[in-house]
């Protein structure tokens, strides 16, 4: 319930308080008219015309005065009530793709801009995916968490470009034998030049300068082009490790530590890569903890699933576990 809500609720609250001062003030002097008649000798009792009308008004005093409290009452139960105290679950599954982030950017603002959302759990089971995608999501999710809680969970996978978007969060949940970590970047180029050569293709290019076909799987990669890419990889890499750093209150050089590309069981990185371990039940009571709630509703929204016919079809970095990359080369 919105503050603006709230104001209008207290306003009409303390009308209708007013209303039911003088309505109470009016039934008594009604009342007081009927049964406060002092006799006087040798003097004829006043007599009240029409008595069946003056009972219905007081009558339909009293209904009035009954809806009114109960009304009163209505409205402060809702008053009482807490802001956000339900549960947005919002799941990234799959290789992370310009669809993925389509999905999931428009929604986590439509979140941070609703008020009976307060907390956002990310049901993160992913291996990672595009550079661009990942880092458009995790940006969101920041920006997600400074105005509510969020918490990122994972039952299964949570590597590379996701465990990128996961230190977005507040804090990170896992159960013991998930896969976290995968701290790194991938480079793919396909040279495909001698099978070219091999079934006689010849490939003629008309560029406007020399890097414009750098990665092009038709020739291989030159000198200078090398250390381009491996500085490009490199400031990917930079990012990734500074994203952890801040996520997970650790230095740089802690960080390197485990940015060696694997993964890691949760259960052997608590306290360092994720918060607590435990399934879905104990990262929402984290959440709720730290909404300072209990018993939240959880709504558990769709999740809009990788297109099958995804695939690595040029060069291009990935934050991206290894493991996962060879059944989506060439779209396999």
């Amino acid at each position: 319930m919105g503050e603006e809500m709230r104001e209008n609720l207290w306003k009409y609250v303390s009308a209708v308080l007013i209303i039911l001062l003088v309505l109470a003030s009016v039934a008594i002097a009604v009342l007081y008219e009927q049964v406060n008649v002092t006799p006087v000798s040798n003097v004829t009792p006043a007599v009240v015309e029409n008595p069946v009308n003056v009972t219905c008004n007081a009558t339909g005093s009293s209904l009035q005065l009954s809806q009114l409290r109960d009304e009163v009452a209505f409205l402060r139960s809702e008053l009482a009530k807490p802001n956000g105290t339900t549960i947005a679950v919002v799941p990234i599954f799959g290789i992370i793709t310009d669809y993925t982030a389509l999905e999931v950017v428009p929604l986590l603002r439509k979140l941070a801009e609703n008020d009976s959302i307060g907390g956002v759990l990310l049901w993160i089971e992913s291996p990672g995916g595009d550079v661009g995608p990942v880092m458009d999501i995790y940006s969101a999710v920041r920006k997600l968490a400074l105005v509510k809680p969020v918490v990122a969970y994972s039952g299964g996978i949570m590597a590379s470009g996701g465990y990128y978007i996961a230190n977005g969060a507040d804090k990170i949940v896992a159960s013991p034998l998930a896969q976290v970590g995968s701290i790194g970047v991938i480079y793919v180029h396909y040279d495909l030049q001698k099978n070219y050569e091999m079934n006689g293709i010849k490939v003629e290019v008309f560029k406007t300068g020399p890097y414009k076909d750098m990665g092009a799987e038709w020739r291989d990669l030159t000198p200078e082009e090398r250390k381009i890419i491996s500085n490009m990889v490199n400031t990917y890499f930079q990012a990734f490790l500074q994203a952890v750093s801040e996520g997970r209150n650790m230095s740089i050089s802690e960080v390197k530590k485990f940015a060696t590309g694997r993964t890691w069981f949760a259960e052997n990185v608590t306290g360092t890569l994720v918060d607590e371990t435990g399934g879905m039940d104990t990262a929402i009571s984290l959440l709720e903890k730290l909404m300072n709630v209990s018993g939240a509703r959880v709504i558990i929204y769709k999740n809009l699933e990788t297109p099958s016919d995804f695939g690595v079809y040029g060069s291009e970095a990935l934050y991206l576990d290894p493991d996962y990359l060879k059944p989506y080369i060439g779209g396999g």
